[in-house]
C-alpha cells in the first residue's frame, strides 16, 4: 500500500455518492448527469470495470424486458445515455431498426452498459468502498474507501464526504445450505449458474450433469447444455422444488406488478400484508419465459423423430436434503418428492445450481450508521416511499437503496424496467424539486379500492364510496 491517502475537501462535499455500480447505480449515475443545474457525485465500484452477469451471457439468450427498459428511456428518452443513441454512436441503429427485435439479448445489453460506463463522468472503478459514518459536526456522511490496484491488492486509502448516499452494491449467488460444503470444496464440479460460462466446458465434458432451480437461469442452462449434447446420450436431469416449469407471467396486465403504481400500491401496505404477499408472487419473477419453455420442449421433441426418448429427465417438486461426494469423482444427491413424500439418490458427475441470489450483506459497511437505523419487526431496515433508510431525525443527510427494498416496494425492486423511474424518484428527493417529472399514473388497474392506498395516483374512473370499516 502506498502511504499517499487521497482526501476529499470537506467543504466542499458531493451531493451524491453511490456505492456499486451495477445497472441500477449506473441509471442513477446518468441521469444524475442530466439533471439541470448539476449535481456533484462519485459513484465506487470494487470491480475493475462494469460487467452484467458474465457467467450467463449465453448465446441467444435475451432479456425479460423491452430494450425501451434501458438505463434512461422510461425516464428521459432524450438523454444521451439511451440504448437508441448507443446504437447510433456504433452505426448499428438501421440493422437495428430492419431486424425488428424488441427484447434485445444480453450480451448486447452489457455491451451497451459497458458503451455508458466508459463515458459517463464521476465513475470510479477498483474503489471498495469499507465503510459509510455519519460525522454530526460536520452533518454529513463519511464515505472511506480502498483504491485497489490491477492485481486487486489495495494500493491507497480514501476518504470522501457527502450529502447522501445511494447504495446499489446488488445480489450475491445464493447456494442452499446442503450444497455449500460441495461448492465451495476446490475441484469439485458443484457450480452456480452465475459461474455457468466460465465451466462450460468442464460440464459438456461430463458424462451427466444436474441442473437445480425452475427459473429463467436453469432453464437457459437446461437448453444450452441440451442443445450441445449428442442425441441419445444427453446425460441430463434438471431438478425444482417448484411444483411445476412454470412459465413467467407476462400478460400485459399481469406486467402492471412492475409499475410505479402497484410499487405505491404495494409499500402502503401493512407490513404484514406485505409479508404474506410476496411469496405468493413467485411466478410474476421467478418462472421461466415461456419461449425458453417452447425452445426446450421444441429441442426435446425433436430428439424423438427417430424413435426413442432423449436421456433427460426433468423433475419438478423435488428438494435437495442432503448431497455428498461419492467414488471421489462423483456427486450424490439425496433428494424428497414434495408431493409422494417419497426419498431418492441421484448420482451425477456435475451440479449446476441455478438458486438464485440473495442481497448482498452490507451490515459491516454500515456498522457506523447502526446507532441511527430503524427496523421493521421482522428486523429488516425501514424504508420510505422515496427509497430511502428511515433513519434517528439528527441525521440531516439521506442513505437511498437500489434492489435491496423488495420487502417494502415488491416484486419490481430487481425488474430492470423499474430502474429509470426508482433512478428519477431518488433524484428528484436528492434535489428537493423535480428534476425529472414523472407519470403520475402507469397501470389501467386498480390495485386498491381504497384511493388512501395509493398516493399521488389520480382518480381511475368512478370513484367508489367506503363501506364502514369493521371495528
Amino acid at each position: 500500500m502506498t502511504g499517499n491517502t487521497p482526501q476529499h475537501d470537506p467543504d466542499h462535499p458531493y451531493d451524491l455518492v453511490g456505492v456499486g455500480i451495477g445497472p441500477f447505480n449506473l441509471s442513477l449515475a446518468a441521469l444524475a448527469h442530466g439533471v439541470p443545474g448539476g449535481l456533484a457525485t462519485a459513484f465506487y465500484e470494487q470491480r475493475p470495470a462494469f460487467h452484467w452477469h458474465p457467467g450467463l451471457l449465453i448465446e441467444g439468450a435475451t432479456l425479460q424486458v423491452p430494450f425501451l427498459a434501458d438505463l434512461v428511456t422510461l425516464a428521459d428518452p432524450a438523454s444521451p445515455w439511451t440504448f437508441l443513441n448507443y446504437l447510433r454512436a456504433r452505426d448499428r441503429l438501421f440493422p437495428f431498426y430492419f431486424a425488428e427485435k424488441f427484447h434485445i439479448q444480453r450480451a448486447e445489453y452489457d455491451a451497451y452498459c459497458r458503451w455508458v460506463s466508459e463515458r459517463l463522468p464521476g465513475l470510479h472503478f477498483a474503489h471498495q468502498v469499507d465503510s459509510v459514518r455519519w460525522n454530526p459536526e460536520r452533518r454529513l456522511f463519511e464515505v472511506d474507501f480502498t483504491h485497489l490496484d490491477t492485481d486487486g491488492e489495495a494500493a491507497a486509502l480514501g476518504r470522501s464526504y457527502t450529502r447522501n448516499i445511494v447504495l446499489g452494491v446488488g445480489t450475491e449467488p445464493y447456494v442452499p445450505e446442503p450444497l455449500r460444503p460441495l461448492a465451495d470444496a476446490p475441484g469439485v464440479p458443484v457450480f452456480h449458474s452465475a459461474d455457468y460460462l466460465a465451466h462450460r466446458d468442464t460440464l459438456l465434458a461430463a458424462e451427466h450433469v444436474t441442473v437445480i432451480g425452475s427459473g429463467q437461469s436453469g432453464a437457459e442452462v437446461f437448453l444450452d447444455l441440451l442443445r450441445a449434447r449428442p442425441a441419445g446420450r444427453e446425460g441430463l436431469h434438471w431438478l425444482a422444488r417448484t411444483e411445476a416449469f412454470a412459465p413467467m407471467e407476462y400478460s400485459k396486465l399481469g406486467l402492471e406488478h412492475f409499475t410505479p403504481d402497484y410499487t405505491r400500491y404495494f409499500h402502503a401496505l401493512p407490513e404484514q400484508v406485505r409479508g404474506e404477499l410476496m411469496p405468493r408472487q413467485w411466478q410474476l419473477h421467478k418462472g421461466i419465459d415461456a419461449d425458453t419453455i417452447a425452445a426446450i420442449h421444441d429441442e426435446l421433441y425433436r430428439r424423438t423423430l427417430h424413435g426413442g426418448w432423449p436421456d433427460a429427465v426433468l423433475t419438478p417438486g423435488v428438494r435437495v436434503r442432503t448431497a455428498g461426494r461419492v467414488a471421489t469423482t462423483k456427486v450424490e444427491l439425496h433428494l424428497e418428492h414434495l408431493q409422494q413424500s417419497s426419498r431418492s439418490r441421484l448420482t451425477t458427475d456435475a451440479v449446476v445450481l441455478a438458486t438464485g441470489y440473495r442481497e448482498r450483506p452490507v451490515d459491516r459497511m454500515l456498522a457506523g450508521l447502526d446507532p441511527y437505523l430503524r427496523h421493521d419487526s421482522a428486523g429488516r431496515a425501514r424504508i420510505d416511499a422515496d427509497y430511502r433508510l428511515v433513519l434517528d431525525p439528527s441525521v440531516t443527510g439521506s442513505v437511498h437503496v437500489q434492489n435491496a427494498e423488495r420487502h417494502t416496494h415488491g416484486v419490481g425492486a430487481p425488474d430492470l424496467g423499474l430502474a429509470a423511474w426508482r433512478s428519477a424518484v431518488i433524484l428528484n428527493a436528492v434535489t428537493g424539486k423535480e428534476a425529472y417529472p414523472l407519470p403520475r399514473r402507469t397501470a389501467f388497474t386498480s390495485f386498491g379500492l381504497d384511493a388512501r392506498e395509493t398516493p399521488g395516483i389520480p382518480a381511475q374512473g368512478r370513484k367508489l364510496t367506503p363501506l364502514a370499516r369493521h371495528l
